[in-house]
């Protein structure tokens, strides 16, 4: 047995996997990054207790536990660098995680250990060539070259989110302004649609969030586009307008078998995927033969925590 740790912004999220790549068995925790690493660090740390408990399992049972937290990570010292949204530090993880439970630990970002979890389980299964786009509190990416987890030389590879698509545009959480991220994450969604609402009051928006700003979520455009609301179609539009564009370049530059598209947002499903697929298929550089195939993520959160449980395979690679 193994256990992957998937660490969020809103969630820590642990599953029990079996060498089939199967999730059996669960738990989430907030993550509670406000209140400082340490509340992160007991968080993480208390969701394996409640998983081995809500599972049977003993901890002896265990082989690996595998984290896939964002931001840089170092793997040779077993640190979690730095997160723009997490307060990781240098932090020790793979330490303290091993005097915690003695246990083998491996590290790895969370968006490339979800396109892991894609290739060996999910919608890239098999793929070469792959790349995973998570689509969250920022916008992370995986991608997999022969086979093998891409991290560059220095463990930083593959933040496609602060690549930039508007020069001096948006102000983005990792310092420099018009990334990717700034964009087309759910926290940019988020934003479009704050600013759509101040702009028009008499917007459905405003009925769809109950009437307060605070009430607004990463669906309330896309729902309220479907009853035919001009203000939220906006959003809409420029949103995957955005994320169309940062995508093409993505293919431009990999040119994957497969790109993925998972994170909260994905969940729009058709409505996200068809008119983004349309657009990069206009924009993109090749236009004959093999193309990527563009598609959404099959496994959902459970691609970070097959991929963070089985990142002992890459070691093999």
């Amino acid at each position: 047995m193994y256990i992957g740790i998937d660490v969020g912004g809103t969630n820590i999220a642990s599953g029990l996997v079996d060498e089939k790549c199967r999730v059996l068995g669960l738990v989430k925790r907030a993550t509670q990054a406000d209140k400082g690493i340490e509340t992160v660090l007991e968080n993480m740390t208390q969701s394996v207790y409640q998983l081995l408990d809500e599972t049977s399992t003993a901890l002896h049972d265990v082989r690996y536990i595998g984290v896939g937290a964002p931001g840089t990570i170092d793997h040779r010292a077993g640190q979690i660098v730095y997160a723009s949204n997490i307060p990781f530090d240098h932090t020790p993880a793979a330490q303290l995680l091993e005097e915690e439970f003695h246990v083998p630990i491996l590290l790895e970002n969370d968006a490339r250990a979800a396109a892991l979890g894609e290739v060996l389980a999910g919608s890239a299964r098999n793929a070469a060539y792959a790349m995973l786009i998570t689509l969250g509190t920022g916008i992370g990416g995986g991608i997999v070259i022969d086979g093998k987890i891409y991290s560059g030389f220095n463990a930083a590879g593959g933040e496609i989110g602060h690549t930039v698509i508007e020069h001096g545009g948006r102000a983005c959480p990792c310092g420099r302004k018009g990334c990717w991220e700034a964009y087309a994450s759910a926290r940019a969604l988020k934003q479009l649609t704050h600013e759509a609402m101040l702009e028009s009051p008499d917007s459905l928006l405003w009925q769809t969030c109950g009437g307060k700003l605070d009430g607004l979520s990463g669906r309330t455009a896309f729902d309220t586009a479907l009853l035919g609301d001009p203000a939220a179609q906006q959003v809409v539009d420029a949103y995957i307008s955005y994320l169309a564009c940062g995508i093409t370049n993505m293919v431009n530059i990999f040119q994957p078998e497969v790109l993925c598209i998972g994170g909260g947002v994905a969940n729009q499903g058709a409505s996200l995927l068809d008119p983004v697929v349309k657009l990069v298929e206009r924009e993109r550089y090749t236009r004959e033969g093999r193309q990527t195939q563009i598609r959404l993520s099959s496994l959902g959160q459970d691609a970070g925590i097959i991929g963070a449980a089985m990142l002992f395979t890459q070691s093999c690679k």
